[in-house]
């Protein structure tokens, strides 16, 4: 009996194939972490076969420890979003590697593009802003730097897609699809426009015919070529990694908002129907496409947070683990003057300054462990904030926040975030909300419901809840030095 859903999961640091069943309930679970390529600083890349490999490996494991393929009605595809892969549309093999979001060596060339006042033009289209992190100019950027891209483009062989787009191709062995939460960020699809508009195709000089078709979240995507599992598997459940969290999350009625904390943290309020306007540098996005019809959502992305706790683990060695940060921030009654601003990889939403670096400021002799650990969760608290107050004035206030993903799982960060933005914040009891949002998309396509809200009541599960507890001069006070050290990074 087909009851369980096969998501796969490749997201920045790991790839994961997970079994879900009717009620949400995790079954099996495989994963395999993914090599982070550095070759100079601000580049950021991936080896997209290995991404594949891992993927396959994943997958095959997964359903070995669920009983075999016929367990499975369907697939659902989750993503690292943006992260740009190029191959070649005869062999099917890379062209070179993938350049993943986080990468920012086409800086100079949105600058170019701003300074010939492009952007006006280009947020009223597409929603987004000139910013390195989107699709388009990674695009560019290996057409202009790898002659193995350029060549297939000349002859007609080059595929572009992100990262859902190429496993697709690999599982169906040439599907060439992306569906429109994934293509709403790569800088080339009009928010309002059912396919890759060919005159932003233009501007950032990207041949049309590189690109995939523009698809729903949930449908008939193909079936998995024979022989790579026991039967053939029908692929119904496409999304990108924070539009298949905020669906996991059940926010499927306007003004309903999630924060996902994981590498970096990624806020979406539901916009419904309407095209999302930004007048304060926050992103319009589509959240879904369901039978032709698109949900829209407003996006603030902050680039750094659970890496932040990462890198002082890794590179400076004040912690041993992430674990442990929750009980030394509840060790001091504050940062004792410390703030830290997180901006190793530049100041995402609202700021969007890729030139900005990270600043620790306020240390004594005085100074802990115990406060760069609280400084480092405060910093995240700090930077939703600054989001949340972006989206109200862009007409879209929070009434409460859903969080998940790893980082969402610490106690003190989850009260830390409810004391600062001075509203209710509610958690899953299981955080895995992005793969939980791609298994409702392919449960969806598979006819299990009617629609997502009947999918959130059956797969979502129990929450945990969050009240306000700071006084408002004491959060006024620290959101007032949180603000005068971002100005000066």
């Amino acid at each position: 009996m087909t009851d369980l859903i096969l998501v796969l999961d490749a997201g920045t640091t790991s790839t994961r194939a997970m079994a879900f069943a009717r009620d949400g309930e995790i079954r099996a679970v495989s994963q395999c972490e993914i090599t982070q390529h550095y070759p100079r600083p601000g580049w950021v890349e991936h080896d997209a076969q290995e991404i594949w490999e891992a993927t396959l490996g994943c997958a095959r494991e997964c359903i070995g420890k669920s009983g075999g393929a016929q367990a499975f009605a369907a697939i659902g595809i989750t993503n690292q979003r943006e992260t740009v892969v190029a191959w070649d549309r005869t062999s099917g093999e890379p062209l070179a590697r993938a350049i993943v979001w986080q990468d920012r060596r086409t800086a100079e060339f949105c600058d170019t593009l701003r300074a010939a006042d492009h952007e006006p033009a280009v947020q009223q289209a597409t929603g987004l802003l000139l910013d390195p992190y989107f699709s388009a100019t990674k695009m560019r950027w290996l057409l202009d730097n790898s002659g193995e891209v350029a060549a297939a483009a000349q002859t007609g062989a080059l595929a572009f897609g992100t990262v859902e787009s190429w496993l697709v191709w690999k599982l169906t062995s040439g599907t060439h699809i992306s569906d429109a939460s994934n293509a709403s960020r790569t800088l080339l699809l009009a928010l309002g426009g059912a396919q890759f508009d060919e005159g932003l195709c233009s501007l950032f000089g990207i041949p049309y015919a590189a690109l995939p078709q523009v698809t729903d979240c949930a449908g008939d995507f193909g079936t998995t070529a024979p022989g790579l599992f026991d039967i053939p598997l029908p692929i119904r459940g496409l999304a990108g990694d924070q539009q298949a969290a905020t669906v996991g999350q059940g926010c499927n009625a306007p003004g309903e908002v999630k924060a996902t904390y994981g590498t970096g943290a990624f806020v979406l309020a539901n916009m419904g129907s309407a095209l999302p306007r930004s007048h304060h540098r926050l992103l319009g996005t589509v959240l879904t496409q369901l039978g032709g019809q698109r949900t829209y959502a407003l996006e603030g992305s902050v680039f750094v947070a659970g890496s932040l706790v990462k890198w002082l683990r890794d590179s400076l060695g004040v912690i041993a683990s992430a674990a442990e940060t929750a009980a030394l921030a509840a060790s001091v009654p504050d940062t004792g003057g410390v703030v830290l601003v997180p901006a190793l990889s530049g100041l995402g939403a609202p700021h969007w300054r890729p030139e900005a670096r990270a600043a620790l400021t306020g240390m004594s002799f005085a100074t802990t462990r115990a406060h760069l650990a609280r400084a480092a969760l405060e910093a995240t608290a700090n930077s939703t904030r600054d989001l949340m107050d972006a989206f109200a004035a862009d007409g879209a206030p929070w009434a409460n926040l859903r969080i998940d993903g790893g980082m969402s799982a610490n106690d003190w960060l989850a009260q830390d975030l409810a004391n600062i933005l001075a509203v209710p914040v509610e958690r899953p009891e299981m955080v895995e909300t992005t793969a939980l949002g791609a298994a409702m998309l392919a449960a969806l396509g598979s006819g299990w419901f009617a629609g997502l809200d009947e999918a959130a009541a059956a797969m979502r599960g129990p929450v945990v809840g969050f009240e306000p507890k700071m006084d408002a001069a004491v959060r006024d006070a620290r959101l007032g030095v949180w603000r005068e050290a971002v100005s000066k990074v």
